[in-house]
């Protein structure tokens, strides 16, 4: 018994000791762009890839833009008070320099977890902003919208957005968004296209090929992310119970191919007693990313089948066919007790680095102080170096750090968006005059912060 006292407290040690000599991210940079009083959570990123200076994030009602390549943030408000706030928001800028927030919104959802069971009025809504989100415009384009009161309502969620700008691609300046829609009976991954710059969207088109549990929880289809070729084919993924699920489109999203498992993966949600110490729940869906000079296909997401949550990498090379065996991403100890989790990917498009970012605890032997950490290869995807990122780690009790954050990179720099614990004696605004409560017990207020850092030096 004293033996084996003795080695785990060895092992900590020694995870603490790596942990320490992290490497910074090179010209890392931090900052908060949570408007003062507000809190915020899954938020998303994208960098205008016409002009790497333009910058823009969004999260909840409101978004931000940068002119400088992210080292300082405007806030703008995206709706007005008292409209639905934005959920689950992603970004796109296209190949004229617009950029494109997707969003749901949500007057009710149907019972807890199981959405699909008498839900109000929701949707999938689509938001332009022509100048780099200085402003936006003041009508949204609904892709899929229910007003609640039809006989068959079923509530839409988790939508993503991406968009073709391959020079070479024969759908260059098409639109593209996946999301979930839950059914009574089951739940199922709904694709929409706009061909005429997010003016218009296509009828909904399944893209599952097997349905998931109606319920949010373990079994469900979730976390659909695109991606796109240079050629114009794109890449779908999503969680489908234990693995990760692909479909291909190679005619600019009028069809699909069958769904199909890829790669085997542990349960992606992360919450209840076996959770992440301190956190409401956390999610471990997966991103996709495509190499354009290679044509590798990567595949990152985060389970528990090392006993801690891990972050994991797989590839491939023959257009999605096979994947590589996955491959851990995060450096620590193999069982060392230290969750990373809620990563997410980017693939630099100039010099095919494959980004990964993620929420870290090596450092602390009780799995509960978090820091972000930035990971990266340079050698498709077989290794990758660990830097801290994140100036401080922050701890707190009933946080919800959402379901996502982001990530983008472009030109050797990388640009991560991410939720902190507030700190102490944070003040919050205090909600309009009969907003009605949020549900459950009360959560750690949050705040979004956006680190970028930059490696053109180390090429």
């Amino acid at each position: 018994m004293i033996r084996t006292i003795l080695r785990c407290l060895l092992a900590m040690a020694a995870s603490a000791a790596a942990a320490a000599t992290l490497p910074p991210a090179p010209e890392a940079h931090v900052v908060t762009i949570t408007p003062p009083g507000l809190t915020g959570s899954e938020p998303a990123i994208a960098v205008n890839p016409q002009d790497p200076r333009q910058v823009v994030g969004a999260a909840q009602r409101w978004a931000a833009y940068s002119g400088d390549g992210g080292l300082s943030f405007t806030p703008v408000k995206v709706v007005a008070d008292g409209s639905p706030s934005l959920g689950d928001v992603s970004l796109a800028f296209d190949h004229r320099g617009q950029v494109f927030l997707s969003y749901l919104a949500i007057q009710k959802n149907g019972l807890q977890g199981y959405w699909g069971h008498g839900p109000g009025a929701n949707g999938i809504y689509v938001i332009r902003s022509p100048d780099g989100g200085r402003s936006w415009e003041p009508s949204p384009v609904g892709i899929k919208v229910w007003s609640g009161d039809e006989p068959d309502v079923k509530l839409e969620d988790m939508p993503r957005i991406w968009a073709d700008t391959g020079a070479k691609s024969p759908y260059r300046g098409h639109l593209y968004v996946a999301w979930i829609e839950w059914q009574l009976t089951q739940s199922v991954i709904l694709y929409s296209r706009s061909t005429d710059g997010g003016r218009s969207w296509s009828a909904p088109l399944r893209i599952s090929t097997r349905a998931g549990l109606p319920r949010d929880d373990n079994g469900a289809v979730v976390g659909p992310i695109g991606t796109v070729a240079p050629d114009g084919t794109q890449y779908v993924v999503w969680n489908e119970g234990l693995n990760i699920t692909l479909a291909v489109s190679r005619d600019g999203g009028r069809s699909f191919s069958p769904s199909r498992p890829v790669v085997d993966v542990a349960a992606p949600y992360f919450g209840g007693a076996g959770g992440i110490p301190g956190l409401t729940r956390a999610m471990g869906f997966p991103q996709v990313g495509v190499d354009p000079r290679r044509g590798t296909i990567y595949l990152t997401w985060s389970d528990f089948r090392h006993g801690d949550v891990d972050v994991f990498i797989s590839r491939s090379t023959d257009h999605g066919h096979r994947f590589s065996a996955p491959q851990r991403v995060n450096d620590d100890l193999l069982h060392d007790g230290a969750d990373q989790f809620l990563q997410w990917m980017a693939v630099d498009p100039t010099d095919g680095s494959v980004n990964v970012q993620f929420y870290d605890r090596r450092d602390d032997p009780a799995n509960r102080r978090t820091r972000v950490t930035l990971a990266r290869s340079t050698d498709g995807g077989r290794s990758f170096r660990n830097y801290a990122w994140s100036p401080a780690a922050f701890e707190g009790e009933s946080a919800f750090l959402g379901d996502y954050e982001w990530l983008v990179a472009l030109d050797g720099r990388v640009y991560g968006f991410w939720a902190e614990v507030a700190p102490p004696g944070y003040e919050l605004t205090p909600p309009p005059e009969g907003t009605p409560p949020r549900p459950g017990p009360p959560r750690t207020p949050t705040i979004v912060r956006v680190g970028t850092a930059d490696f053109r030096g180390a090429r």
